[in-house]
């Protein structure tokens, strides 16, 4: 184990190596925790295909689940940047295709937030848009809307998210939407805790 810059420390987990924070500073609550690994003398099969495993069908655990599974079934190997994994790690078909499609969040949205972009935001049912610099907090908690007005909205009051943008080549005033889905656990989201309303246009 060693200490890295920015309260973050290298950690070797049966897993791999992950780059975690210190103390639990700046813990997200994006992040996933590591699931308990289903121990092998319970799992004399495939979780998957039902194949038994023997000395030459040899049984490995999905970094994400936790779960057994034969090579076959678990072969595939992916960023799993939730759960701070230095390197792509092991994943089962199912949990692959999940921390793909959050692997799409992280690079287009999350990365472009944190360093803040530039949007054109309505507030509301207002008619009056405003150019605000959109940027995430280092704890991924809140989201800062900085510009004539200052917003600040917690990240677990937001169920979904629609980003406007204009595709180069089509007609004046023409958007494509993008629906965005937080990746925070449902148990952050109740009834009283509902989308913001307005709009966001991506410059």
């Amino acid at each position: 184990m060693s200490a890295v810059p920015d309260g973050k420390k290298l950690v070797r987990s049966p897993s791999g190596l992950r780059m975690v924070p210190e103390n639990g500073a700046f813990s997200s609550p994006f992040s996933l925790a590591e699931p308990q690994w289903v121990p092998d003398k319970e799992c004399p099969r495939c979780m998957q295909c039902d194949t038994k495993f023997d000395f030459i069908t040899r049984k490995h655990h999905c970094r994400r689940c936790g779960r057994c599974f034969c090579d076959k079934c678990c072969s595939k190997k992916v960023a799993l940047p939730r759960m701070c994994f230095v390197d792509p790690v092991r994943q089962c078909g199912e949990c692959g295709l999940v921390s793909q499609k959050e692997l799409d969040f992280y690079d287009k949205q999350l990365k472009v937030l944190t360093a803040g972009g530039t949007f054109l935001v309505t507030v509301g049912l207002s008619e009056k848009s405003e150019t605000m610099v959109c940027r995430l907090s280092n704890n991924h908690r809140y989201l800062f809307l900085d510009g004539e007005s200052h917003f600040e909205v917690e990240l677990s009051r937001i169920s979904t998210m629609q980003v406007l943008t204009e595709t180069e080549g089509s007609a004046p005033g023409e958007k494509d939407i993008h629906t965005y889905t937080t990746l925070l656990d449902s148990h952050y989201i109740s009834e009283e805790k509902k989308m913001i309303s307005g709009q966001i246009t991506q410059l």
